[in-house]
């Protein structure tokens, strides 16, 4: 598919201002953040009369929030001699989950249970897994049915029964992600949780046609989806570079990603990087193990330069195409049967046929549209495709085909209510909203706007007047894209990731129940960084880091034991283990250069130090104690704040009595914190009022300031009263400045400047050092040359 701004051509930026100024005026209302009674009931303890009352537990925070909370009193403890349960009945479809729960509740508490059994009774401590095919829920109706689950718990026990198996599956997320926000993880308040999403399908698009990703990548994002619910995984399979280098389609970049091990299907598979039947059976058990529906996209009949490739006399025009010539009598028969040769390595119920941007005759598109959704039918799939019979019909769409699922992916090409009036089952993919193109200069090339998707947006929420009435019965849901138009650059799947991860959990929770979560966009967003991506991943790694962490990714050695990197990578569910030492262990990281620290925050295993000091050091050989506990009795976080210092090396040091063996979670080193956050911010103007000067000093890197499209332009923060300044960060949007001044003012009226920049020549991240630490009030960035003919745009103005 091709992801340029279409109808008209919009750059990134104004497609975006434009989608600001559009969805806040016509989008339909979303229902108010405050929880029902229902949804956050505190139970009978709550009338209970007197001192010696219990408090009643509030409901546990998850991702996506739980639709409905009835509260207890007391809590479930998790130990050693717990043990995942299933009923004789479920062992067959239940018990491969309770195994892999067994393993997910190791990785993430450290507490190893025996294996998991079927038996007809629960003893204490157990975990039941159950299936109640006539479990029913009033507001959940048929999305309960289907996908909804009931976790129930008591100081003793827990369950988790559904109807279905993704309910159940569901469910263990929802606990395991308790466990993992307990301060010992080792606790689940008691009170029962009844959840169901708002929407049936929930999805991620993945385009690797145009980019592989390995086969250890997509069975991690199965993985992940299943952690925030989201249940539909499309991967875009064949593409192509978008336009012809030269006009010459033979030197394009093309790629089809299956590989059939029939001699007549070779050299359709691309050379870089394909997908055998044993690869895309590992995504299959994978998806069927975590709820998750792998529906495969084979994209024509435009994007279709393998096919041509392949075979040149089907070329609209001839071989020197990315079109499929559809008036050739061998097109659509060619078509076919590269559907029957791979329909059936696929076990979702659907297919996606493409079907968009096609240049060529009008009838001739109707008839393959027409012809490919009947013959998917025959295969036994439900076809889906993208919407674009705005543009490929006069506006009579009444002759094609309405039992195909439209993906609403652009209003011009075929926005929802033209699709929701025609009869069509719609998923809202919208372009302005929910594509990704990495690195880009279009559409959201560092990721999708997190805080607009949190505070404003839900699966009904089309830009301009196109909107739908929230959870409308035509629409089956939304789904998010990345697409790697940019075939040439060099970036990683990692990198992708990294794009991806920052909004992933906003639309798990969108999607899922909607405002239910009833927190701010930077509550949520920190509570989201503390659980991470769940367990069991192999190729994938987290990327988001707590505000002033400087230690996300750093190096780290320990006196004894593996995996010393585990406490700085900023996953949860990985942890360092020691030996036992006498006096207890040490380790130490290695932040790369001499940073400012202040603060460090220790997230201890079972095996928790109780005596130790935080040392450092410039060069590694000579240390200076900043910070000790002794006597620390629990596991869990452990805060240690110190006078503001400048190291390279950060150590933790036993000062144990005996030999003893520490487990750590994770160590984050924090800089000074950032004097500007939260303070009033002013420019001398703003693109439109959704990118405002605000935006650079909230904190969140997902959103940023915008000027207006001239040179002297300027940024300044009052930090509320006169304090030390030495450095200045700033996060540049492709609209980055090329010449600019770093000033200062006591008043913020005289200025004076500290720091000149003249000649940069990229965006991202600069760290302006001041020759000499300054006492101010107020900060400028006063712009003098813009590097594009943008304006000036920042996601970051840090001062420190």
């Amino acid at each position: 598919m091709d992801k340029r701004p279409v109808d008209p051509p919009l750059s990134r930026r104004n497609l975006m201002a434009a989608v600001a100024a559009t969805t806040a005026v016509t989008a339909l209302p979303v229902a108010t953040a405050i929880p029902s009674q229902a949804a956050n009931r505190q139970g009978p303890a709550a009338d209970r009369q007197g001192p010696a009352a219990d408090p009643v537990n509030p409901r546990p925070f998850v991702v996506p929030a739980l639709q409905e909370w009835d509260g207890g009193t007391g809590a479930y403890r998790l130990t050693a001699d717990s043990r995942v349960v299933v009923h004789p009945h479920d062992a067959a479809q239940l018990l491969p989950l309770a195994r892999q729960v067994t393993q997910e509740i190791a990785a993430v508490t450290g507490v190893e249970l025996a294996a998991p059994r079927a038996t007809r009774g629960t003893d204490k401590g157990s975990i039941l897994l159950r299936l109640d095919p006539g479990a029913r829920h009033d507001r959940g109706g048929d999305r309960y049915t289907q996908e909804g689950y009931t976790l129930q718990v008591t100081k003793d026990t827990v369950a988790v029964t559904a109807p279905a198996y993704s309910g159940v599956y569901y469910g263990t997320r929802s606990l395991l992600q308790i466990l993992l926000r307990d301060e010992t993880r080792s606790h689940v308040p008691a009170g029962t949780a009844q959840d169901w999403p708002n929407y049936r399908l929930r999805g991620f698009m993945l385009d690797v046609g145009r980019r592989f990703f390995t086969p250890g990548f997509i069975r991690d994002y199965v993985r992940i989806m299943g952690w925030f619910k989201l249940n539909d995984l499309q991967l875009h399979l064949s593409d192509n570079e978008i336009r012809p280098p030269q006009g010459d389609w033979s030197m394009a970049y093309d790629a089809f990603r299956l590989r059939s091990d029939k001699p007549e299907w070779a050299g359709l598979a691309a050379s870089d990087g394909s997908y055998t039947r044993a690869d895309w059976d590992s995504f299959e058990d994978t998806a069927a193990l975590h709820a998750v529906q792998l529906t495969p996209e084979i994209d024509a009949p435009a994007h279709s330069r393998s096919f041509v490739r392949f075979r040149p006399d089907i070329g609209l025009g001839g071989p020197n195409s990315d079109h499929l010539d559809l008036g050739n009598p061998d097109t659509m028969p060619f078509m076919k049967k590269v559907f029957n040769e791979f329909v059936p390595w696929f076990r979702s119920p659907e297919v996606h046929f493409g079907a968009d941007e096609y240049t060529g005759p009008e009838e001739q598109y109707r008839t393959y549209f027409n012809g490919m959704s009947a013959h998917l039918r025959s295969l036994g799939k439900h076809p889906r495709a993208w919407g674009s019979l705005s543009e490929m019909t006069t506006g009579d769409t009444s002759a094609y085909d309405r039992d195909v699922t439209i993906h609403s992916w652009n209003n011009g090409w075929y926005g929802p209510r033209a699709a929701k009036a025609a009869g069509y089952e719609i998923i809202n993919t919208n372009d302005a909203l929910l594509y990704t193109v990495p690195f880009a200069t279009y559409y959201h090339p560092l990721g999708l706007d997190g805080r607009y998707l949190y505070d404003s947006w839900e699966p009904h929420v089309f830009p301009g007047a196109e909107s739908l009435p929230p959870e409308d019965p035509q629409l089956r849901g939304a789904m998010s894209a990345v697409w790697n138009d940019l075939v040439h650059a060099s970036y990683t799947q990692q990198d992708v990731h990294g794009l991806v991860e920052k909004t992933f959990g906003i639309l798990g929770q969108k999607m899922w129940s909607g405002t239910a979560a009833a927190l701010s966009y930077s509550t949520f967003t920190a509570q989201l960084r503390r659980g991470a991506l769940g367990p069991g991943l192999t190729t994938v790694t987290p990327t988001l880091a707590e505000p002033e962490q400087i230690s996300f990714g750093a190096a780290a050695t320990a006196s004894s034991g593996p995996n010393a990197g585990h406490v700085t990578d900023g996953d949860p569910v990985t942890r360092w283990t020691s030996r036992s030492e006498p006096g207890g262990p040490w380790l130490s990281i290695d932040l790369e250069e001499v940073r400012d620290v202040q603060r460090v925050v220790l997230d201890w295993g079972p095996e928790h130090g109780r005596s130790y000091d935080v040392e450092i050091s410039d060069e590694g050989r000579v240390w200076r104690t900043v910070a000790s506990r002794r006597q620390r009795d629990r596991p869990g976080q452990d805060e240690l704040s110190f006078e503001a210092d400048r190291a390279r090396y950060v150590r933790l040091r036993g000062h144990e009595t005996g030999a003893v063996r520490w487990t750590l979670w994770s160590v984050q080193v924090f800089d000074v914190p950032d004097r500007a956050r939260g303070r009033a911010t002013t420019a001398s103007s703003t693109e439109t009022p959704a990118l405002a000067a605000a935006n650079a000093t909230d904190g969140d890197p997902g959103t940023r300031w915008a000027s207006k499209y001239t040179d002297n332009e300027w940024i300044a923060v009052d930090l509320g009263s006169l304090l030390p300044v030495s450095r200045i960060v700033l996060d540049w949007e492709t609209a980055a400045g090329r010449d600019y001044d770093v000033q200062v003012s006591d008043d913020g009226l005289q200025w004076r400047t500290v720091v000149e920049r003249r000649g940069r020549a990229t965006a991202g991240v600069d760290t302006v050092y001041l020759p000499q630490p300054v006492t101010t009030r107020h900060v400028r960035v006063q712009g003098i040359k813009r590097q594009t003919t943008y304006g000036y745009s920042l996601y970051r103005f840090d001062v420190r």
